[in-house]
């Protein structure tokens, strides 16, 4: 696990003045799973890929992994432990002159790792990226998507407990991503990782992230789970998951609703509670599909009376018991004291 707290960096401009980037930012990423980190440009995604894999030094603050706090170490001691934490690039950042296999074992060449037992390591990672094939192509003949699995392969290479990925899909296309994506999964269950995936990218987030933290300002602006942001009708990080473009109508009660995850949501629950209880429910907005093996939704929509007027309270109760939260954003005044 990779654990962050109270880190802070700083950097002096060329007229002396003082800039700070990362202000207190603290995130804690355990084995066995992926962190997203988003936040609009300039908000310090940069700076803390940088300070994690110790490229830049923090001025403040500790970065663990395992224990082991590498902010406090130099020399030899910060090489050795530097090697717990893998890197992608947004770049895969392969060496043109050398074949696949070749920039795989680079890093276990450095080291000194016998032969034998590089050709072992190196197989298997590319066995495990789904390149063996490819093990004497150079980087000029493989795609997009192949390289950056070889880069992921590569920083494998030295078995790190923490793998940062910073902007690791950013270029690529939508079935290369999705491949890269579905790579880091695999790996984060097969080698217990902790992935730090840094993105821009919304979608990367609901197809591998199972947490996620927004960074603006230098620090945590928001943080939790995915499923736990998606299940929550009111949670601006859920509503940049799953974004609503709703249509404005007239409504006795106008909702916005998110499904949860500890109730299973039946998919004609709209035509039920319509039927049963003599509602027009209109959907004006909505984005529903399957994120971490369940079923993820956002909606808004508008609902309308056809017979006996329900109070909130019991509207909310029909759709909680149903597996919906709801978050009430406009109603009609009579509603208030409907019963």
């Amino acid at each position: 696990m990779i654990d962050i707290d109270n880190l802070h960096k700083r950097y002096r401009t060329a007229d002396g003045h003082v800039s700070e980037v990362l202000k207190g930012l603290s995130l804690r990423v355990p084995a066995s799973s992926i962190t997203a980190v988003v936040g609009p440009s300039g908000a310090g995604k940069t700076t803390l890929a940088r300070c994690i894999s110790l490229l830049e030094r923090p001025d403040s603050g500790s970065i663990q992994v395992n224990g082991t706090d590498l902010s406090l170490l130099s020399g030899e001691a910060l090489r050795r432990e530097r090697r717990a934490i893998g890197t992608v690039f947004q770049s895969s950042a392969l060496l043109n002159r050398k074949t696949a296999w070749q920039n795989i074992a680079l890093p276990l060449v450095c080291l000194g790792v016998v032969e034998r037992d590089i050709k072992v390591r190196v197989g298997e990672l590319l066995e495990n990226v789904g390149l063996s094939h490819k093990a004497d192509a150079y980087p000029s003949q493989l795609s997009g998507g192949q390289r950056q699995r070889i880069g992921i392969a590569r920083a494998l290479a030295l078995r790190p407990s923490v793998l940062l990925a910073d902007e690791a899909t950013s270029g690529l296309d939508p079935q290369a991503t999705a491949t890269v994506l579905d790579l880091l999964r695999k790996l984060r269950d097969e080698y217990r990782l902790a992935i730090i995936l840094i993105t821009h990218e919304m979608d990367a987030v609901r197809a591998a992230a199972d947490a996620v933290a927004e960074i603006r300002d230098g620090t945590i602006a928001r943080y939790g789970q995915v499923n736990d942001l998606l299940a929550c009708p009111d949670s601006l990080l859920g509503q940049q998951l799953l974004p609503l473009s709703p249509v404005t109508a007239h409504s006795d009660l106008l909702l916005r609703l998110s499904y949860r995850w500890d109730v299973p949501v039946a998919i004609d629950w709209i035509s039920r509670l319509s039927q049963q209880f003599a509602l027009q429910i209109d959907l004006l907005g909505g984005h529903v599909e399957v994120i971490n093996g369940q079923l993820a939704g956002r909606l808004q929509v508008g609902i309308r009376f056809q017979g006996e007027r329900l109070s909130q309270a019991r509207i909310l109760a029909l759709l909680a018991q149903s597996g919906i939260a709801a978050e009430i954003l406009a109603c009609a005044p009579e509603l208030k004291e409907a019963v």
